[in-house]
Order: C-alpha cells, then sequence, then structure tokens
C-alpha cells in the first residue's frame, strides 16, 4: 500500500483539521500511530542535524514536528475518555510505550537541547511570547532528563513508561470498577423518597441492563455509582441501610479484586520520588511545583492553613446543625450520624430552612434553555455570539452537539463539541475541557494560514429520560459553567504561537481561574433567571427560588471547603513528605489528615484514593491545592464586576472586555501575575473568596 493509499484508507493519518469521529475505528489506531512515528522519527533526525538556532530554523519545525503526532494520538486519547471499548484499550496499550518513547528522545535531545541553548543567548532577538515558550522549553528538556547519562537515564525513562502505563490502568479500572457495580430495587419500600426524576432514570439503566419492562412506577430501578444516580440516591433516599450500602461501595471502588488499584498508588508514587530524586528533587512534590505559580510546598500549606482556619469552626457548627435538626425531625441517628447520612440531612436541612430541594429546581433547567441563557452571558460579557453548528464536524456519539463562537464582526473565531451526558458504559466520569484543535497562525507554502481553536467540553449530567430533555440541577448547572470558563480561555486567545496560545503554558495552578470565575455568574440574578425556564411551561424561574438559591449558597460551605482541604492536603502530603514502605500507608496518611481536614472521620475501609484521578490518573498530581490556590483569584476577578456594579450592563460589558483582552485572551504568553495585574491593577487577594464562602467574620 502507497503512503498515499494508507492516508485515505486510516482517518487517523489525515493530520490536520477536524477529526473524522464517524470513520475511526479501533483497528485503524495501531497501523496510523506506527506510520505517524516512522514519519515523526525521521524527522527529528533530519532536525537534529539540520537545525539552525534561530526561532525560524528550530522551534518552528519543532512545534510542527511535535504537532503531527499530536494530531493523531490526542485523538485516541480523547475517544478513552469518551468512547471506551476493550478494543481501544489494546490498541491504546499497544502503541502507548512506543508514543511515550518517542517524547522521551525528543525531549532528551542533546543536538536540540544545544539549539535552545544558543537560542536562549540571543533572547533581545525574540518577542516576549517566544521567550516564554524558548525558557518553558528549555525548563521541560530538563525535568524530563536531558541532562542524564548512561544508566541513570535508562532508569528514568523506564520509570516515565511506567507511570504512563499506571496512569491509564489507574483510570481504566476506576471506569470497571463504577461500571460493574449496581444496586437493583424491587420493592416500593426501597425507594421511599427518591424523586420521580431518580426513578425514570434509575427506570431506565435497569431496561439497559436486561429489565426490559421496567418503569419509573413500578421498577425495577438501577442505582449505580454513577453520579447522576448516585448522588440523589444519597440526598433523598429514606432508607439508611439502603444509603450506607451504597456508599460503602462507593468507598471502597477499585479497592479490591481484578480492579484493585491499591497496588498501583504504591508504585506510582515510588516512582514519583524516585524521578524526582533523579533529577536533584527531595521530593515530587518540588518537582511538580517547579513547574507552578506557588512558590514552594511551605506557601501551599500556608494558604491550606489559612483556609482551614477560617472554615474549620464553620464546619462544626455545620455537623452540630444537622444533628440538631435530625433530633427535632425524631431520626434514630441523630446522635450518631455516619457519613452515609450526611447527603440527606443536609438536604433535609436546606429544604426546610430555605424552603426548596434540589430536585424541584430542575424542570426549571433544561440543557438548552441553559445553554441559551450561558451564551447570552458570553455575548453580555466578552462580546462573542455563539450559534449551533451541528452537522458542520463529524462526532463520536449522536448526543454530541457542535457550536461556532463569532466576534463582533461575525467572523468565527472558534468552536466547541459539547458532550454532556453520562454514559457510565464507555465514559469517564467526572467534567473537563480538552482541546482539538489549538490556535495557530503559521506559513505553508509562503502562504500565513491562522487554525481556529476547537475545544472538547465534557460532562457527565443527567441525561433525557423517556420523553424529558435533560434536566439539570443546579449543581450541573456549575458544572457546565465552570468547562465552559476553561473553553472560554482556550477559545478566546489572541496568541498566534500556538505553544501559548490558550491553556498552553500557562502554570498549572493558575488554569483554573476562569473556569472557576465563571461558576460565580450562577447567582447572578439576570442571569440565573435567564438560564430557568420550565421545560413544559415556559414559565421564569420563579424570583423566590433565586433568592433562595442566594441564601443557601453559603449553606455548609465550611464543611465543603474542608473536604476540599482534606484533599488537597493528602495529595501534598503524599507527595512531599510520605515515604514509600515506610510506617505509613497512604490511606493511614489520609486519616491522618483528616483528623485536622475533617469533622466526621472517615471509615476505617474507606480507600477513596484508589478513585482519586485526578492525582493517580491525571494531570494534578502534587496539585490539587490548584482549584483553591485558583479560586482565590477567580474570585477576586469577580469582585471587580461587583465593584463595578452587577446589574449596569455597561460597566460589567466594560469589564468583561478588560477579562476577555487579559485573562482570556493571553494565554501562556506571559507570567500570570502579570495577566492578573493586568486586570485587576493589584496582586490577588483573599478577602472575596472568604466573602463568597460565607466565612470572612470566622476569618477575621
Amino acid at each position: 500500500m502507497t503512503a498515499t493509499a494508507a492516508k485515505i484508507d486510516n482517518p487517523l493519518l489525515i493530520g490536520r483539521g477536524l477529526p473524522p469521529f464517524g470513520q475511526i475505528q479501533p483497528e485503524h489506531v495501531v497501523p496510523a500511530i506506527t506510520q505517524v512515528l516512522a514519519e515523526v522519527h525521521d524527522r527529528l533526525t533530519h532536525l537534529e542535524e539540520t537545525a539552525t538556532p534561530t526561532w525560524e530554523g528550530l522551534m518552528v519545525p519543532l512545534q510542527r514536528l511535535q504537532d503531527r503526532l499530536s494530531w493523531s494520538w490526542d485523538i485516541v486519547e480523547h475517544l478513552m475518555a469518551v468512547k471506551n471499548s476493550p478494543e481501544l484499550r489494546q490498541a491504546h496499550e499497544t502503541m502507548q510505550p512506543e508514543v511515550i518513547k518517542f517524547w522521551v528522545r525528543l525531549s532528551q535531545s542533546q543536538a536540540l537541547y544545544a539549539g535552545y541553548q544558543e537560542l536562549a543567548e540571543q533572547r533581545d532577538r525574540l518577542s516576549e511570547t517566544q521567550q516564554r515558550i524558548l525558557d518553558a522549553t528549555l525548563r521541560d528538556a530538563e525535568l524530563v532528563g536531558v541532562g542524564l547519562t548512561g544508566a541513570t537515564r535508562e532508569r528514568f525513562n523506564a520509570i516515565q513508561m511506567e507511570l504512563a502505563d499506571l496512569g491509564t490502568r489507574f483510570s481504566n479500572q476506576v471506569l470497571d470498577a463504577t461500571k460493574a457495580y449496581s444496586l437493583i430495587l424491587t420493592d416500593p419500600a426501597e425507594i421511599a423518597g427518591l424523586p420521580p426524576s431518580l426513578l425514570a432514570q434509575a427506570a431506565q439503566a435497569a431496561r439497559e441492563a436486561g429489565h426490559p419492562d421496567a418503569t419509573a412506577a413500578a421498577g425495577p430501578w438501577r442505582i449505580t455509582l454513577d453520579m447522576p444516580s448516585f448522588m440523589p440516591f444519597m440526598q433523598h433516599s429514606q432508607r439508611r441501610d439502603l444509603r450506607e450500602t451504597l456508599y460503602r461501595a462507593m468507598i471502597t471502588r477499585a479497592a479490591t479484586g481484578e480492579w484493585d488499584n491499591q497496588p498501583l498508588i504504591d508504585r506510582i508514587l515510588s516512582l514519583r520520588l524516585e524521578m524526582a530524586q533523579i533529577l536533584g528533587f527531595d521530593n515530587y512534590a518540588d518537582l511538580s511545583l517547579f513547574r507552578k505559580m506557588a512558590p514552594n510546598v511551605a506557601a501551599v500549606d500556608a494558604l491550606l492553613e489559612s483556609l482551614r482556619q477560617a472554615s474549620y469552626e464553620a464546619a462544626i457548627a455545620d455537623l452540630e446543625a444537622l444533628r440538631q435538626f435530625a433530633r427535632e425531625q425524631g431520626a434514630v441517628e441523630a446522635d450518631d450520624l455516619q457519613n452515609w447520612d450526611l447527603s440527606f440531612w443536609s438536604e433535609r436541612l436546606r429544604e426546610a430552612k430555605f424552603a426548596f430541594n434540589t430536585e424541584e429546581l430542575r424542570p426549571y433547567f433544561p440543557l438548552e434553555q441553559v445553554l441559551k441563557g450561558l451564551f447570552d452571558l458570553a455575548h453580555r460579557l466578552f462580546g462573542v455570539t455563539i450559534v449551533a453548528a451541528d452537522g458542520q464536524a463529524p462526532v463520536w456519539h449522536p448526543d454530541v452537539r457542535y457550536f461556532q463562537v463569532k466576534d463582533e464582526s461575525g467572523q468565527p473565531i472558534a468552536y466547541f463539541y459539547l458532550d454532556a451526558y453520562s454514559r457510565p458504559a464507555e465514559k469517564r466520569g467526572g467534567a473537563w475541557m480538552g482541546f482539538c484543535l489549538n490556535r495557530d497562525r503559521h506559513q505553508e507554502n509562503g502562504v500565513w494560514t491562522l487554525q481556529l481553536p476547537v475545544a472538547y467540553l465534557v460532562c457527565n449530567q443527567t441525561p433525557p429520560v423517556d420523553d424529558k430533555p435533560s434536566l439539570m440541577t443546579f449543581r450541573e448547572v456549575e458544572t457546565l459553567f465552570h468547562e465552559f470558563g476553561h473553553g472560554l480561555q482556550h477559545m478566546l486567545t489572541t496568541v498566534d504561537e500556538t505553544a501559548a496560545a490558550g491553556i498552553r503554558n500557562i502554570e498549572w495552578d493558575v488554569v483554573e481561574l476562569p473556569s472557576q470565575f465563571m461558576e460565580n455568574w450562577c447567582y447572578h440574578r439576570s442571569t440565573l433567571l435567564s438560564l430557568g425556564k420550565h421545560y413544559q411551561t415556559g414559565d421564569p424561574l420563579p424570583e423566590h427560588y433565586y433568592q433562595k438559591l442566594l441564601a443557601a449558597r453559603t449553606f455548609m460551605s465550611g464543611t465543603a471547603i474542608l473536604r476540599q482541604l482534606l484533599y488537597s492536603w493528602v495529595d501534598l502530603e503524599l507527595h512531599a513528605r510520605y515515604v514509600p514502605g515506610g510506617p505509613e500507608t497512604p490511606h493511614q496518611v489520609r486519616d491522618r489528615i483528616a483528623q485536622k481536614t475533617a469533622v466526621l472521620p472517615p471509615l476505617p475501609e474507606d480507600r477513596f484514593l484508589c478513585s482519586f484521578g485526578h492525582i493517580f490518573a491525571g494531570g494534578y498530581a502534587a496539585g490539587y491545592y490548584s482549584y483553591k490556590w485558583a479560586e482565590v483569584l477567580s474570585a477576586d476577578a469577580f469582585a471587580a464586576f461587583e465593584e463595578a456594579g452587577l446589574e449596569d450592563e455597561g460597566a460589567i460589558a466594560q469589564v468583561g472586555r478588560r477579562f476577555r483582552d487579559t485573562v482570556l485572551a493571553l494565554g501562556g504568553s506571559k507570567p500570570p501575575m502579570e495577566v492578573f495585574q493586568a486586570f485587576r491593577g493589584r496582586e490577588p487577594d483573599t478577602t472575596a473568596l472568604l466573602r463568597h464562602s460565607g466565612l470572612l467574620p470566622a476569618a477575621a
């Protein structure tokens, strides 16, 4: 077969533009990636022999080389997350080691590294953006072992290969363990308290699992560990025994049997420590923070401790309020509340205190209406117009939507896919933004071409059930706004150097700034009222619901912050101070941290670390604190809009444009503190975060 024929026959070999998802099959992966790897290895050899130490002679061909492989392999990685299958896993497992070998060879190239160093001596000829990219390239080369030789380099490379494999296995085993568990309910007494939306969803899940006659009214009902099923059950089930059963299943997920992630955790932590020490760091946290905005572990500890002191007493008061309320309701468990009781009694107290529950809001948040309100907000703040472009791009599932983003003149500037619904059989849990295509201005045959950015926005919200559209919980609305914030930073960038466009080259502990910033608008009156319209009657969300949501915003906020601090500190402790094979297990580390960050201790058998994909299968190792670090920035950024006057549309548009031109536009072209100061006029302050959390008096 000729190379030309191969490119026609194998959709993963096209190498540019939108992925032809309708044509891609698992059997395409191995031949395509094998061919692309052969090509990029040849091109790398040529570049090492011929590169000149100029931007056009070294960095531009280097970027094109990276893009050639990334286009094909990133599609495979994306499909692993949204359309997982045994066949795709096998193909991924076959090619991942070869892909990693190439990236290791590229990053450890002595010839290229010498070129970077020569180019760095001519810094004054480079733009500020190019200098940032070059500095990051030099730093990253050093952090992936360019200075290593002999057996040390071989060992370091072997560690990288094994860590990549372990991360993939960890993620797959969480998916498998989640998919394997379900609770089949057949007795009407077992569904006491469950809302109609969950019953309809559970009946649909039962039909899909081999109970063709299941109905919302008569059952059977299938409850799973997928969040749109698990969370409503924990909030509303009156059967305390079943809540306990489901809770215990959740906290021991991927912790036993064929999907046990505990050995993987031990191995991952050991390898990360060894890798860091090979590079001259004391621990993996120091290595991780070398790339981040936070200067060191002590600075992160100080932020987390300041938030702990502001929230701990509030969390104790939260728990006592639940106990007192349960006593007033005559609950036998009132004086012995357990972890499986907290969501249930929190929801009951919320209902009593604010006269509404999360379920009664669902009919006001059909996905289409929420999108309309979200897009209207983007237009008001940033001057962009978002329109449906379904049918203009191939998709990987019939439910996936495609949208176009236009600027003030009506010109398209970006696109995005939206994969909104939960599909536990093939799609990993959580929500994320990924990039399909990055903004990139480059020359082809002497002609300048601009590649527009294209984002993946992926959520796992409640799918349509029977004849009803996707009716969202308020938390799902917040999640959509969060991921859209990431998408905005990817799509509204004005940086033409692709290595610093969008979210590329931004320090990891700052990337959550625009996402968490967007969540604040869910509590903005006119925005929320534009989102909320009843899916049947079209009636707007009643004013009293807005007032109740606003009042409930800080409900149990001390507890919520402590939970995030627990995750952040456990992550930091495991990567900064934990000794693999030492006197403590990772779970005992978690228990120790929980003594100061949890007012109700975790169960002895709690193995939440076994499904903590953020740090063991994602990019948040020694970086989970980033959510809180960036939340300080995002709350302070939103405070700029509050100071301008949230109901003053002209002022909002003006501040919004400044936010777009700095935080959203500049990407990784400037240091993050400079970008923040360009928007805010000063360094960030924690006051806004504590105020939004209702904890300012406690902090003072």
